[in-house]
């Protein structure tokens, strides 16, 4: 089971954008996708027609009940989408608190490493939405995960939030902790802009070994899938958007695939 998130230290990037759009494409592929949500603000679930508030049950309770973790219980914070196959933990806004009530807990950065566990062999591949804080949530989703996608728009105060994630990934590998692989991803980029090709130029410059060979485009046909509550590959699969969406996926699957141990890949 793979494990993707998909994080920035700056809002607005399209992060719930790609996880959502990445589970589409994977579905479509005849994948068993989860998305869990870690930001409070519950993007993923208002993207797709659920408000997490009227759920009976959210990621939230997870973490609540960290020292009663069971596959049972993690069952129970999964709700189904409209999308056969594509499944969602969803966030509540109560994660806000976590910081404040659970943060200096011994473990508490390892909560979703075993809730993810725990659903082992239920799906094909995972991926979670983080917000744009550095805190337990992050540290957990980072925790989680084999690969780390960094969505970030094409102008110049993203690039700023770039550093500072990048940053957060250099320190958490000074402390000794695992930090799996990222790829930089150029997000709502217009070649008509000027800012778009001066932050395409100074992201080449700067991360040249991190950053994808493509870029995401504007599409308005992206902003119209989520009007419509569906993953943009289930509601304009020939857009633009979609079709460089599709792109970022293989390149994402062939990292997976470079990453995996020989021993491991021949099976031996």
């Amino acid at each position: 089971m793979r494990v993707w998130t998909v994080v920035n230290q700056k809002g607005g990037v399209g992060k719930t954008t790609t996880v959502v759009t990445l589970a589409g494409l994977l579905v479509a592929k005849g994948q068993r996708v989860l998305m869990i949500d870690t930001d409070p603000h519950a993007s993923l679930g208002y993207y797709l027609g659920l408000d997490p508030e009227q759920l009976p049950a959210s990621l939230f309770d997870l973490f609540h009940h960290h020292e009663d973790l069971t596959q049972a219980r993690c069952q129970q914070a999964i709700v189904p989408t409209s999308v056969a196959g594509l499944d969602l933990m969803p966030a509540a806004t109560a994660l806000a608190t976590l910081d404040r009530s659970l943060g200096n807990q011994p473990g508490m950065g390892f909560i979703l490493d075993r809730v993810v566990g725990l659903l082992q062999g239920q799906y094909d591949t995972v991926i979670i939405d983080c917000p744009p804080v550095l805190g337990v949530l992050m540290v957990n989703a980072l925790a989680a995960c084999q690969q780390i996608v960094v969505p970030v728009q094409t102008e110049y105060l993203a690039l700023k939030g770039l550093e500072r994630m990048v940053q957060t990934l250099e320190r958490m590998g000074q402390a000794g902790r695992r930090v799996p692989p990222y790829l930089i991803v150029p997000t709502m980029f217009d070649r008509r802009t000027k800012a778009s090709l001066l932050a395409l130029s100074e992201l080449a410059r700067t991360y040249p070994g991190a950053l994808w060979h493509s870029v995401i485009p504007v599409d308005t046909r992206l902003r119209d899938a989520s009007l419509a509550h569906l993953p943009a590959p289930q509601f304009a699969g020939d857009c633009r958007g979609v079709s460089a969406y599709n792109e970022l996926l293989n390149a994402l699957l062939e990292r997976g695939q470079a990453n995996v141990p020989r021993r491991a890949a021949s099976g031996r």
